[in-house]
């Protein structure tokens, strides 16, 4: 005769004590909970009407924030345009460069690679190639030094006075298409370390005064680059593309080289640089895209 009223209290603290975790951070066995049919549909209803007002909310966001011209194709004709809308996105734009600011490591290389890796790279201007007439009178002019001094420099300067390093990295344009290059010419940092910027300097504002339109008229191009990006060791001022002299169409004589940044930030035929305390100018930031510009 099988004594039940001890067999079962005994197997279940038996099964209790072998469910028992370890850690706490090991698996937890499922656990049962008991509830009221009414109670459950009750709770069941309150989450979906929950989700749908979520859900009208959030349409009702995006559709504050699609540009007007993809409203008006889905039906809506009341403008949405507005200063709050802009500054909501610009906003957000900017949430996003400080966490990549924060993130971003001055130790971090981006990848090299080998000449048998190498792809084709496309003059991509923004406009026309300038006309090659420059490059004969073309110095280099820096601004915002501890001496105080404004310096000029012509190629010369910069290929002989300076260690030409070598390096094969990718090019990312914010267009999408992206290419692997072989570039050479002296690191930012070199140039820094032989004429160091004022004490307070956080900021390089990059400028290239020989840059034209699409309808070739002059339109000076400047750019943003804070100094801890600029002293990274993979930022070139290239000087040679493809083992060659650049070209105007890659920017000669001198031209940003910024691996960690899009393409954008690789300024072509450089013509000034100048130190600043203060976030300078920036020609894409000014037409809504970012200033940080990572990859």
């Amino acid at each position: 005769m099988i004594d039940r009223k001890n067999r079962n209290p005994s197997a279940a603290a038996k099964s209790v004590a072998m469910k028992k975790p370890e850690s706490f951070f090991a698996e937890q066995p499922p656990q049962k909970i008991e509830m009221a049919p009414a109670r459950l549909h009750q709770l069941t209803r309150r989450d979906v009407l929950l989700f749908g007002a979520g859900a009208v909310a959030a349409l009702a966001a995006g559709g504050f924030l699609l540009p007007q011209d993809t409203l008006s194709r889905l039906g809506v004709r009341r403008n949405m345009d507005s200063p709050g809308k802009e500054w909501f996105l610009n906003r957000a734009l900017r949430i996003d460069d400080d966490v990549a600011e924060a993130l971003y490591s001055r130790n971090r290389r981006v990848s090299t690679y080998t000449k048998s890796q190498i792809t084709p790279l496309k003059n991509n201007y923004n406009g026309a190639t300038p006309d090659p007439g420059y490059i004969s009178g073309w110095n280099l002019t820096l601004h915002g030094l501890a001496s105080g001094l404004s310096i000029s420099l012509d190629i010369r300067n910069l290929t002989t006075r300076f260690t030409v390093r070598e390096q094969i990295t990718r090019l990312v344009c914010v267009e999408g298409w992206n290419a692997i290059a072989w570039w050479a010419g002296l690191r930012f940092d070199d140039l820094l370390r032989a004429y160091p910027p004022m004490s307070q300097a956080k900021w390089a504002r990059v400028e290239s005064s020989v840059n034209l339109d699409a309808s070739g008229n002059p339109d000076p191009y400047f750019m943003a680059l804070d100094l801890a990006t600029a002293r990274h060791p993979q930022t070139l001022l290239a000087t040679h593309f493809d083992g060659q002299p650049l070209t105007v169409d890659h920017g000669a004589p001198l031209r940003l080289l910024v691996p960690v940044k899009l393409g954008l930030k690789n300024v072509k035929a450089i013509t000034k640089i100048s130190y600043v305390v203060e976030a300078p100018r920036d020609y894409w930031a000014e037409r809504g895209y970012s200033r940080y510009d990572g990859i």
